[in-house]
């Protein structure tokens, strides 16, 4: 029979995921409570249903894709509700958060009778006939999370610890958006000091495949960066037995809360970086 799933919350990569099973046929629930009215019609316009908790709670499936910092509460609103369900849906938690946050959320559904699955989403958000992100799952529990692979979820179970897949989640996002800081930092750095055009002339000259990374990634950081900073928190605590990398996410937490203030406000941070890279843009 054909699964109802609900996701929570419809945000850019929920609704997506939403629209993605919808299409396949699956009835989509989520929860619309307390959100905006540009919300409510992203999950209207995805084919997801505004459901309660104890409708959400007789699924088969609940997928959790949120902002990491809010993994905790989303679990703990729900437990009432998944105790009091004798459906036992799956409790998947796809958020970016370390394998010790992990433990915390599997801690909190184990009463509720529910199987809980560890989850890493890897890739942007599913859109027309592309395959979508890469949906990594480990646990005891993540095979019955690939039946969702025939609604055109790319599902991948992998081998190992019960959080195996947010270690990787961790390990990936570290690399590509711990990058994604690092090249912000030196080009507004670079841009301070006055020295912007020679960086760019030798970006273009030694390093065109990184400039043309930064050209895709970097002009749409800063209306990501407010989602980022806990991100990089739970990477911090991942590295946490290694001081120095611990230093090293717990700094670039702080320099996207910078970036996300300066999105909201003045936006002259972004500006500059929009300015550097138009540069790059036009001198293809």
């Amino acid at each position: 029979m054909t699964p109802v799933v609900a996701v929570i919350a419809p945000g850019a990569m929920g609704a997506a995921v939403g629209r993605r099973l919808a299409d396949r046929g699956v009835n989509v629930l989520t929860s619309l409570a307390g959100r905006s009215a540009a919300t409510a019609k992203r999950a209207s316009d995805a084919g997801m249903s505004d459901a309660t908790d104890a409708e959400i709670a007789s699924a088969d499936f609940i997928l959790s894709i949120l902002p990491p910092g809010d993994a905790l509460a989303l679990a703990e609103r729900f437990v009432p509700a998944l105790a009091a369900s004798n459906a036992k849906p799956v409790y998947v938690d796809c958020n970016a958060i370390n394998p010790t946050t992990v433990g915390q959320v599997a801690a909190i559904i184990a009463p509720t009778g529910c199987a809980f699955v560890d989850a890493g989403i890897i890739g942007p958000p599913p859109q027309g006939p592309e395959a979508g992100p890469r949906f990594y799952a480990s646990g005891e529990a993540a095979f019955r999370v690939e039946a969702l692979r025939q609604y055109g979820l790319d599902v991948r179970v992998l081998e190992g610890s019960s959080s195996a897949a947010s270690a990787l989640k961790m390990s990936y996002a570290g690399i590509t958006k711990g990058t994604q800081a690092i090249g912000a930092a030196m080009i507004l750095a670079a841009m301070r000091a006055g020295s912007a055009e020679a960086l760019l002339t030798e970006l273009e000259f030694s390093q065109k495949e990184l400039l043309a990374q930064f050209r895709e990634q970097l002009p749409k950081m800063p209306a990501k960066a407010y989602r980022w900073v806990a991100e990089m928190q739970e990477i911090a605590g991942f590295v946490g037995a290694d001081p120095a990398a611990r230093a090293l996410y717990d700094g670039a937490a702080d320099f996207y809360a910078r970036i996300a203030q300066d999105a909201r406000s003045a936006k002259a941070e972004a500006s500059a970086l929009d300015q550097f890279l138009g540069k790059a843009r036009k001198t293809r």
